[in-house]
């Protein structure tokens, strides 16, 4: 039996780290701009905080994000190649659930960014598009669960629970919140 060189999983195990640690920012983040946009928080001064910690996850989200499609490059097992890691469905590895993460991840760059441009678009234009954010969350997951190699692993579920129930709630009662606006008379 022949000793494998550990340096051969250091770039997978960098990869995986940094996948999980994308997606547990980019929950943080959905779970504080839902909450921010259902004004579950009415302390003065929190808000302000809410919001720097909102957009600082969001950051730190699209970082790790980078970090993780790039330490695949050095994966040898895997080897995707620069198309592998940038063309949505391109990568022979489980196509589907690759080709989703690479979507969300450039839905977050794109959606993320838009901040910095709500200026320039416009506030209902910025608020419309910000309203897909959701969705990167949506598609990490799903791209966790189909072609993560942890995907059963207690701990990940657990942390699939602990972002995605507070996304879940907070969604939903957006959603109310918006619904019921839009009937006359309502408030």
């Amino acid at each position: 039996m022949t000793e494998r060189d550990p340096m051969e999983m250091v770039w997978w195990l960098a990869s995986r780290a940094s996948g999980v640690v994308a997606l547990a920012l980019v929950g943080v983040s959905v779970a504080l701009g839902f909450a921010m946009a259902a004004k579950a928080f009415r302390t003065p001064g929190l808000p302000r905080i809410l919001i720097a910690v909102h957009e600082h996850a969001a950051l730190a989200a699209l970082v790790a994000i980078a970090v993780h499609g790039i330490t695949l490059l050095g994966d040898g097992w895997l080897n995707p190649g620069p198309v592998g890691i940038t063309v949505p469905f391109a990568i022979d590895y489980k196509p589907l659930f690759t080709g989703l993460g690479i979507v969300a991840g450039y839905l977050a760059a794109i959606l993320g960014l838009t901040f910095y441009m709500r200026r320039r678009i416009g506030g209902r234009r910025w608020r419309n598009a910000h309203r897909l954010t959701p969705l990167v969350y949506v598609l990490g997951v799903t791209h966790t669960l189909g072609a993560g190699t942890d995907a059963g692993e207690w701990w990940l579920i657990a942390l699939l629970l602990v972002t995605g129930t507070p996304i879940l709630y907070l969604g939903i009662l957006r959603t109310c919140r918006i619904g019921m606006s839009a009937v006359p008379g309502a408030s």
